[in-house]
């Protein structure tokens, strides 16, 4: 097919759409290396293309070059960037010249970069010269990385929303001691000055702001920075951070619009954030300090939020190592949250199921525990378990062992663990005879008035077991996904 393609660029026969074409083919498995191979180190033909009078020809050709990324195409690409006239395809040769080490023109893409953004152009360039901007600004912080701004404002007053679990949204309520506070559809929606006690609470996944001056915008780019810009966003940023100007940022949207339009919709959303703010504020798509996210409402309006990775989330630090199967640690805090009343301080705590250590963690931080013993049979888990929980300077006994085999000096007050699901290689009916299998083991290493707090995914197989024991009652049942038909029950043993 290769062959074929080159063959018909060579003769000159539809060169444009064969050279899409070829770009295509590049992209898939080792065809790359067939081709350079076919051209064994002749680039003539390749040279000539990049000075074709078709500047759409000069577009391709530059961009197949840097898919191939042969070390000597460097300085005829950045030689044709310099002398392109037309301005919708130089970024293309940037695109190209990106693949490269490029260090050595870090100064010419500096110049050009403060030429393009302090010079007015014509309407119809701003398109292609917006693009060109957008290149050279992720060429030149992939290698020169910003310094990060310092936030500061915890003491701020802030309007934040914290999404939850959206059936436990009380839980993270009923921890905000400070401030005004009160559940919405998705979490909490806080006004507070005391931003430590809000970064302290384990149960919500997300901490957000929300701008009082700039909370919806419409659907387009001129207008929504404008909104942006003129309510407030630099300010805000401003009296929450030390270090200089620019701030980088980039922009997630939660829309049904499709994907194309989505990004497009973005990447203009981003450059009239840079204009509007005289670059104060730069779009950034792997260097950022903030997200600003636009989530579509039923008006066809956008509901902004602002996402600062200024500030570290420390809840979670000790959670270096997971696996697959891991809960993840802010519904293994919402487990633990849920089931306080029962967990008794100092409690013998056991997870036959361990995991990475999670769920006896989260327990041990909200009612200490001791001891506490965690099992499994995945020896990488394990081991992945032993650092969480040193990086916690939390004491956890890890046991690389089937819990079915599992024997012990003396029995436990509880057993706190995320059920195995259907997932790998075990069957419905594995997974099935395992609840059989555990609820009988848990009555030979509790104590009698012990508690089983448990995070499963097979609600049915927990009833069924329950039903047909009378040492088991069930004192809680909480729905945490309906979606993914997770569920925490609290059960209590009675010998």
């Amino acid at each position: 097919m290769i062959r074929d393609i080159y063959q018909n660029i060579v003769q000159e026969q539809e060169v444009r759409k064969h050279l899409i074409a070829l770009r295509k083919e590049l992209k898939e498995g080792a065809n790359k290396k067939v081709f350079l191979y076919q051209l064994g180190g002749d680039y003539t033909l390749l040279y000539k293309l990049l000075e074709d009078d078709d500047a759409k020809i000069r577009k391709n050709i530059a961009l197949i070059m840097g898919e191939l990324a042969v070390p000597e195409f460097m300085a005829p690409l950045y030689a044709a960037y310099q002398k392109e006239d037309k301005l919708f395809v130089k970024s293309d040769y940037l695109t190209a010249i990106r693949q490269f080490d490029y260090h050595g023109l870090l100064q010419v893409f500096k110049e050009r970069l403060a030429f393009l953004t302090s010079q007015v152009f014509e309407e119809t360039s701003i398109k292609h010269i917006d693009e060109e901007i957008r290149i050279l600004t992720d060429m030149l912080l992939k290698v020169e990385k910003p310094k990060m701004h310092q936030f500061c404002g915890y003491d701020q007053l802030s309007d934040l929303i914290l999404l939850t679990n959206r059936d436990h949204k009380e839980v993270t309520l009923s921890q905000i001691k400070h401030g005004q506070a009160k559940v919405f559809n998705a979490g909490v929606v806080v006004k507070t000055r005391d931003l430590r006690e809000i970064m302290s609470i384990r149960t919500y996944s997300e901490m957000l702001f929300h701008l009082k001056n700039a909370g919806v915008v419409e659907d387009n780019p001129k207008s929504a920075a404008a909104t942006l810009c003129e309510g407030g966003v630099l300010d805000f940023l401003n009296k929450r951070h030390e270090g200089n100007l620019p701030y980088y940022f980039r922009i997630e949207i939660k829309s049904k619009m499709p994907l194309d339009k989505k990004s497009t919709f973005a990447k203009k959303l981003g450059s009239e954030i840079e204009r509007l703010s005289e670059r104060a504020l730069i779009n950034s798509t792997s260097n950022y300090e903030l997200e600003i996210r636009l989530i579509e409402n039923k008006e066809g309006l956008f509901n902004v939020l602002i996402k600062l990775y200024t500030i570290e989330d420390e809840r979670f630090k000790y959670r270096k190592g997971a696996v697959a199967a891991s809960i993840t640690p802010v519904n293994a805090a919402l487990v633990a949250a849920l089931s306080k009343e029962y967990l008794k301080d100092g409690g013998q705590v056991l997870d036959p199921f361990c995991g990475v250590g999670t769920m006896l963690i989260e327990r041990n931080k909200l009612v200490p525990a001791r001891p506490m013993y965690g099992l499994d049979t995945f020896g990488e888990a394990i081991d992945k378990a032993i650092v969480n929980a040193k990086i916690d300077d939390t004491v956890i006994h890890f046991i690389n062992r089937d819990f079915f085999d599992f024997k012990h000096d003396y029995l436990f007050d509880e057993i706190m663990t995320n059920m195995p699901a259907q997932i790998g290689r075990k069957t419905a009916g594995e997974i099935e005879y395992l609840y059989h299998q555990f609820f009988e083991k848990a009555l030979e290493v509790l104590k009698d008035e012990a508690i089983i707090v448990m995070y499963t995914r097979n609600r049915e197989w927990v009833i069924e077991n329950v039903s047909n024991k009378k040492e088991y009652t069930v004192l809680k049942e909480y729905e945490i996904s309906r979606k993914e038909e997770a569920y925490v029950y609290i059960i209590q043993v009675r010998k």
